[in-house]
């Protein structure tokens, strides 16, 4: 599993232009490709900073395209920062799009995302930002993820926002990403040492 770090995913945005949206869903909320380019303007609660997964696109063509509900369990309500939320905004106000039933992301053409289409933005922007071959649009929900364990966020969180039907699978794909028990042990015991020397000191220079 490959993710990014902060200055590939600075130059993955600078790098995105007109689709960056759409990478930013992916990246800061964590939705899959297809999920993604499901999205329409009445599943952002711009007020709330939330997004609603309620469908997703299938398909590897425009021939094959489809707008079907997301696998069992991956229906969720993500919570997002307000910068998505605002980036989404000045999205939507650009491309004039009011009806709540529009999609957000669609080709200069008009055609919906799919594997093929996203997948040909995502590799002009790999080239550009400099990425290796081996990291795909799916790295920035990797990426999502890594984030969320890196800030403490436990399992069922994480499995929540990532739309996981079970904690068990999050964690067969992500557990090496949290901190093992004897790394727990190690920091917590660190701590208290600390704490405990600072207290001598400090105990030591009243009593001197």
């Amino acid at each position: 599993m490959e993710i990014l770090s902060l200055e590939q995913t600075v130059r993955v945005l600078a790098e995105a232009a007109e689709f960056r949206p759409f990478v930013e869903v992916c990246l800061f909320a964590g939705l899959r490709l297809g999920e993604a380019a499901g999205l329409q303007l009445g599943d952002v609660n711009f007020l709330g900073r939330s997004i609603q997964v309620r469908r997703q696109v299938q398909g590897s063509s425009i021939a094959t395209t489809s707008v079907v509900t997301p696998k069992y369990g991956s229906e969720r309500t993500v919570y997002v920062p307000g910068e998505l939320t605002a980036s989404l905004s000045a999205h939507v106000a650009r491309y004039s799009i009011t009806d709540p039933g529009e999609h957000l992301f669609r080709t200069p053409v008009g055609h919906l995302f799919q594997r093929n289409n996203a997948g040909e933005e995502w590799r002009g922007i790999r080239k550009r930002a400099g990425l290796p071959d081996s990291m795909t649009l799916h790295t920035l929900r990797h990426t999502f993820a890594s984030n969320l364990i890196a800030s403490g966020c436990d399992v069922v969180t994480v499995q929540r926002a990532l739309g996981h039907s079970q904690p068990s699978i999050t964690l067969n794909v992500y557990s090496h990403l949290w901190p093992s028990a004897e790394d727990k042990t190690r920091a917590a015991t660190a701590a208290f040492m600390a704490s405990s020397r600072a207290a001598g000191s400090a105990h030591s220079s009243v009593t001197s």
